[in-house]
């Protein structure tokens, strides 16, 4: 099994997000996770996400939309201090512009639609105000015609903010990738493909023992504790409905001995050196990109990486003569966490904690190396492809 998380920190509009001062329209926002929040200042922010649209027939279903434009943008001072609550409020326009959109509006209707819309002004009760009310209505006519509804039809949405910049690649000798949310769609990525790749031949499965399973979970970066989280009985449940599949197995203890021969590898990417801040880095254990996956080790289970996991990954990177590099904090120094240790005492699967090298981790724009993804790639492969012989080999009492 690999695990992996898909969020990352951003800001999501709040349920009432409507604001404006000094001529601008602003968007009230809340911070989602511990993100670096000064480098959101001065970017070309849009909106994406998920909204809730009642059909013609009473239906009520999602929709996922992305503004594909820039709308809002966040300024900020020299002085680099804010307060998050009353000054991370995004920029969405001017408020003169939209008075003068929206008069070019009402001289555009005719006097039928104008006494139409009057004797339909008499609306059933509604237990909140409607979108148009809470946010600004331009913004929910983008997200409508995003959707392909009407704006009447959007009830209720979960949406953030994105950076427009798209990601690319970039350094001298195209070595390095520039992007949002590598922290962790590029574990994500790796795992999938891994897992895709394993499946390439027609005769992939005809001695596999085992059953390949990537899980890919979300709010991990405010605590995995929700029902798509990783501290959730989401891939409990999972594992236990598969134990049980095909004959001869004892239904009554098959999903510990599935988990006894089972190992989790918890993907999440890792801290490359920063050369400068180079002294913040244990002098052995200092991660470099494109030099390979970075195996996360921690005395105090922080990581949930043992021996017999070290020498599991070691072989299973051997046979593909894929790097590998090994991390662990300074001792006075604060080590972070992944859904490694958590699932590991859920699960009480044997569990190891890696990651592509990254900077930037948790700022808006990211960088990690090039080589490094195909580096997860082909490890993982080969992990799917060798785990079912190297698990015997490997006896601890």
């Amino acid at each position: 099994m690999i695990g992996a998380h898909t969020d990352s920190p951003t800001l999501r509009l709040k349920p009432t997000s409507k604001k404006q001062a000094e001529g601008f329209i602003q968007v009230g926002v809340e911070t989602y996770g511990g993100g670096l929040w000064h480098t959101w200042f001065d970017r070309d922010l849009s909106i994406a996400g998920r909204v809730m649209v009642k059909t013609e027939k009473g239906e009520f279903v999602q929709k996922l939309v992305r503004i594909n434009k820039p709308t809002i943008h966040l300024d900020r001072q020299e002085t680099f201090t804010f307060n998050k609550e009353t000054q991370l409020l995004p920029i969405a326009g001017l408020i003169a512009a939209e008075l003068n959109r929206t008069a070019q509006s009402a001289k555009s209707e005719t006097p039928e639609s104008s006494i139409a819309s009057n004797q339909d002004s008499s609306e059933p009760f509604a237990p909140l105000k409607a979108s148009t009310e809470r946010h600004h209505p331009y913004i929910v006519e983008l997200i409508a015609k995003a959707a392909g509804v009407p704006s009447a039809s959007i009830l209720d949405f979960e949406l953030v903010l994105y950076d427009t910049q798209k990601a690319c690649i970039g350094g001298l000798n195209d070595e390095l990738i520039f992007s949002a949310r590598l922290d962790n769609l590029g574990m994500s990525y790796c795992s999938t493909m891994g897992l895709i790749n394993s499946l390439s031949s027609p005769s992939a499965l005809d001695d596999e023992t085992c059953i390949r399973l990537i899980s890919l979970f979300d709010h991990e970066e405010i605590g995995s504790q929700t029902a798509q989280g990783a501290d959730s009985n989401f891939l409990p449940a999972v594992v236990r409905r598969l134990s049980v599949i095909g004959p001869g197995n004892d239904k009554g203890t098959a999903y510990e001995q599935t988990l006894a021969t089972s190992f989790l590898v918890s993907a999440d990417m890792a801290h490359s050196v920063n050369p400068n801040y180079a002294a913040k880095y244990e002098n052995d254990h200092k991660p470099e990109m494109n030099k390979g996956t970075v195996v996360k080790i921690n005395a105090n289970a922080r990581y949930a990486t043992n021996s017999p996991g070290i020498v599991l990954i070691q072989e299973v990177a051997r046979r593909r003569e894929v790097p590998l590099q090994l991390f662990v904090v300074r001792n006075d120094s604060s080590c972070g966490s992944t859904i490694g240790p958590m699932l590991a005492a859920s699960l009480g699967a044997r569990t190891l904690d890696l990651g592509n090298p990254q900077l930037s981790m948790h700022s808006i724009r990211e960088t990690a190396g090039v080589d490094d993804v195909g580096h997860g790639v082909e490890l993982f492969e080969s992990f799917f492809e060798r785990y079912s012989e190297l698990e015997r080999k490997i006896f601890v009492d």
